[in-house]
């Protein structure tokens, strides 16, 4: 397996991700993989590895420029806000990762997938909402809020939102009210509750938190992954 940095800009912004393919790999899809609000950290690279290994050459993206990560918690609140704090900024910022991605040599730019991790996954999710060209986007253990909820849809591809049901920074009417949006469209769309999970179930890291918030769930961790498999199996598949 090999990583290497990309550079790449979002305007002014100087941006930083990490490429990591199997290094046999000549062709076809690949996903840009948008971390947690600490930015590039152990667990979205290992997610990476783990999806490069199964022929998915992964970006992990930077989000904030230079590469920068959070040195604690606080900092990463006040990094996360403010990019959200501007939706069209936001999804700008995806949008310069999903095309650095789709320039590198042998990806497929008909089969591009979106995925990521707690602020990660909201961020794959407005990427989506932008009417970006996407064949699948996966969130793990997400916002599921929007600005722009009516947004939805623009969404162009399949969407799988895998969701702890007891997480307490995604409360039940986030849920309700992203069901209700997507429902008013023709997007094809699945979220997966897993019972007793909190935020961040699929970060052995977030026991570390101190806070009952995150935790990891080894049962909603593994059936998550099943389930994004089996997404991109069906996307990249499809006629």
């Amino acid at each position: 397996m090999a990583s290497m940095t990309l550079d790449y800009r979002d305007g002014d912004v100087a941006l930083k991700g990490v490429l990591v393919r199997d290094e046999k790999w000549t062709a076809g899809p690949a996903i840009v993989l948008f971390p947690d609000a600490r930015g590039i950290g152990a667990h979205a690279l290992e997610c990476a590895g783990r999806l490069a290994a199964l022929d998915y050459p992964t970006l992990v993206a930077d989000l904030y420029g230079e590469g920068v990560q959070a040195r604690d918690m606080t900092q990463a609140g006040e990094l996360m806000r403010s990019l959200r704090a501007d939706v069209d900024r936001w999804r700008a910022r995806a949008r310069a990762s999903l095309d650095a991605l789709s320039r590198q040599e042998g990806v497929d730019r008909s089969r591009l997938v979106a995925l990521g991790y707690c602020f990660g996954g909201s961020t794959a999710l407005e990427l989506a909402r932008s009417g970006a060209p996407l064949a699948a986007v996966v969130s793990f253990h997400g916002g599921l809020a929007s600005p722009r909820p009516a947004d939805a849809a623009n969404i162009k591809a399949k969407v799988l939102v895998c969701h702890g049901a007891a997480d307490p920074l995604v409360p039940p009417t986030d849920v309700a009210a992203f069901e209700e949006a997507m429902g008013r469209t023709k997007v094809d769309w699945q979220l997966h509750a897993y019972g007793g999970a909190v935020h961040a179930f699929t970060n052995p890291d977030a026991d570390n938190a101190g806070t009952p918030a995150l935790g990891y769930n080894e049962a909603a961790d593994r059936r998550s992954w099943v389930a994004m498999l089996g997404l991109l199996k069906e996307a990249f598949t499809q006629e």
